[in-house]
């Protein structure tokens, strides 16, 4: 039974991580109903700009604070320069720039970054704790610990404050949005910064895991079940479809690998979003209303 329990809590600690991931997504998707495809690439560049100032001999939180305005600073280009020429375009125009944007941002952190691994610390082991009598991942509890803060954090911008009704106003119906006077470009740039910021945490977590490198975008994949299980523009969503994929992985990964011969945390995960996507199209937090188009 402690295999068992110790398989789930990693398996939903792990989940967490894949939230993080998410929710950078998320949040674009609900000022814009966009898919953000540059969001890997985002993660990517703001963890490569913050190890190569720690390489540089900058503190650790200096590194961090640059790296936060560069991130913001992106999010102000981004707006103006691809973004604003876009207004009022339909969706997958919105989508096709940010897949253009994606390899531009992977260009220009090659450029000015080079494409070596670079090895990450973040001065926490991963070392086991006994809790409870289970053994658990230090730092999957600092990555989980993490995650929860942004969750607060963001649940509070979103719902408590008026910058968080324009978003939703945005979202419902920008063209409604905009004839009440709410600025569009000031909710994009506030909106790519914060999902900026999100996918720095995101690209340190993953990358004192498995190293920064040009791979780490690729962690993106792994949102992708857990945006379509918990849905496209709910942080809550974001949270417990990460969990949900973790923790099934996990136990796939135990008690169905062996009957297959092989790993299945490589594929398990899609083929239960493509479970929900036949049983409930717009996720568990989503919107039904998708459900009957």
């Amino acid at each position: 039974m402690s295999f068992f329990l110790e398989t789930l809590i990693s398996g939903l600690l792990a989940g967490v991580m894949y939230s993080l991931v998410a929710i950078g997504f998320v949040l674009i998707y609900k000022a814009s109903g966009v898919f953000n495809f540059a969001q890997g690439a985002m993660l990517l560049f703001a963890s490569l700009t913050f190890v190569t100032l720690v390489e540089h001999d900058i503190s650790f939180w200096l590194a961090l604070a640059a790296t936060v305005l560069v991130m913001i600073f992106g999010a102000v280009l981004i707006e103006r320069l691809v973004l604003r020429p876009l207004v009022n375009r339909d969706a997958l125009t919105l989508f096709m720039a940010t897949l253009g944007l994606s390899f531009v941002i992977e260009g220009l952190a090659q450029l000015l970054m080079g494409s070596d691994v670079h090895m990450l610390d973040l001065g926490i082991d991963d070392i086991p704790l006994a809790i409870g009598g289970l053994s658990i991942s230090q730092f999957d509890l600092f990555a989980s610990g993490s995650a929860l803060a942004i969750v607060v954090l963001l649940s509070i911008l979103f719902d408590r404050t008026r910058m968080g009704i324009s978003l939703r106003a945005v979202a419902d119906d920008t063209l409604a949005a905009q004839s009440i006077g709410i600025r569009l470009p000031v909710i994009w740039r506030i909106v790519w910064s914060v999902a900026g910021i999100v996918a720095l945490v995101a690209g340190l977590v993953w990358g004192a895991r498995q190293g920064v490198q040009f791979s780490l975008s690729l962690v993106t994949l792994k949102a992708l079940p857990v945006l379509i299980i918990g849905g496209f523009s709910s942080v809550p969503g974001a949270i417990v479809g990460g969990l949900l994929v973790g923790a099934t992985e996990a136990l796939a990964d135990i008690y169905i690998g062996p009957l297959v011969q092989g790993s299945v945390s490589t594929w398990f995960a899609y083929i239960l979003a493509v479970a929900f996507l036949l049983i409930r199209p717009a996720g568990l937090f989503g919107d039904r209303a998708i459900e009957r188009v």
